[in-house]
């Protein structure tokens, strides 16, 4: 049995979150993405299989927090969003993204 890369881990327990969380019109789902350099994160409508917004910036705390402040903008018109954390752990960029998104307002 070959021994399953860090990338192999995350995408299934991707699906096994994808399986749970889904997005509609009235409550969409945010999503985030990690590269080595950039932090991407968007609104998703699952019924309509649609990225509403999506927004990309240089992988820092800095950058990110900015980044959260225009965000917000597309997330206020939404009484409430469901947090997809594409299998990654919740500390770090993901975690800060998050606390700055409910610090701003946003129900999560």
């Amino acid at each position: 049995m070959a021994k399953k890369t860090k990338k192999e881990k995350r995408i299934r327990r991707k699906a096994h979150i994808r399986k749970k969380i889904h997005g509609t019109s009235i409550k969409p789902r945010v999503f985030v993405f990690k590269s080595n350099r950039y932090f991407y994160a968007g609104i998703a409508d699952d019924d309509k299989s649609v990225v509403v917004k999506s927004l990309m910036t240089k992988k820092n705390e800095k950058d990110i927090l900015s980044m959260t402040k225009k965000f917000v903008t597309f997330c206020k018109k939404y009484d409430a969003l469901v947090f997809d954390r594409s299998g990654y752990k919740y500390h770090g960029l993901i975690k800060s993204f998050v606390e700055e998104l409910r610090k701003e307002g946003v129900k999560i």
